[in-house]
């Protein structure tokens, strides 16, 4: 699954720096006076440090899977998990000082579901969304984790809500279900090999019903044109 990233609060970390740099250009210099940081200011840090976090996890997940060698895919993958935790706190932490910052809340919720925590991250994004209501993000990353759940009904929901309008993000999660299928297939887990089967073939009636409205999007019809 390709990872998104929000640079929302980045861009409000720039700002609140270039202000910083303008107000302390020029003229006579005066005796600088240690002010603490605002609660929003050290949780825009936080985030930004885990956001980064992410990025190099999401590395290290990718060199992992080109490795041949068992010994060093493990290492690598130890260090990515290791990556995750170290945002994890990061975001967490974003989320006490300013407890309405959803996209520190989707956060939360991504690195615990790459830590195989499903039950966490549906209840962290659970709380974006709330603060949030129709974050994409949040909803696709939702339903990744409803399929770590095998919560097949809301993960179903879930690409449903994002077909109309985020078909990129929609997409990712329909990969993200081939995957489970073919998964599952091989290591049914709790669910029998019917409900396997049923979930395949929406799956692939959706795949279907994708590649034929593709050229209905704006992308799709720009696309058609070169």
């Amino acid at each position: 699954m390709k990872v998104r990233f929000d640079s929302s609060l980045a861009l409000v970390l720039l700002c609140l720096s270039s202000a910083a740099g303008a107000a302390g250009g020029g003229g006579m210099s005066t005796p600088s006076i240690s002010v603490p940081e605002s609660p929003h200011v050290q949780a825009t840090d936080a985030y930004n440090q885990g956001v980064r976090g992410v990025k190099r996890a999401a590395d290290l997940e990718a060199d992992a899977a080109r490795q041949g060698d068992a010994g060093r895919k493990a290492r690598l993958e130890k260090k990515a998990r290791d990556a995750y935790s170290g945002a994890l706190r990061k975001f967490e932490r974003a989320t006490e000082l300013v407890p309405t910052l959803h996209e520190a809340w989707n956060y939360v919720g991504f690195t615990n579901r790459k830590l195989g925590r499903y039950a966490d991250a549906l209840a962290a994004y659970d709380r974006a969304l709330a603060l949030a209501p129709g974050y994409a993000q949040s909803i696709e990353y939702r339903g990744h984790a409803c399929l770590g759940l095998d919560r097949l009904e809301d993960a179903k929901v879930a690409y449903l809500a994002l077909f109309a309008g985020h078909r990129e993000l929609a997409a990712s999660l329909l990969a993200g279900m081939r995957q489970w299928v073919s998964t599952r297939r091989s290591t049914p887990g709790a669910l029998d090999q019917e409900a396997v089967e049923i979930f395949a073939a929406w799956v692939s009636e959706r795949s279907a019903i994708a590649g034929q409205t593709a050229s209905l999007t704006r992308a799709g019809a720009a696309a058609a044109w070169h």
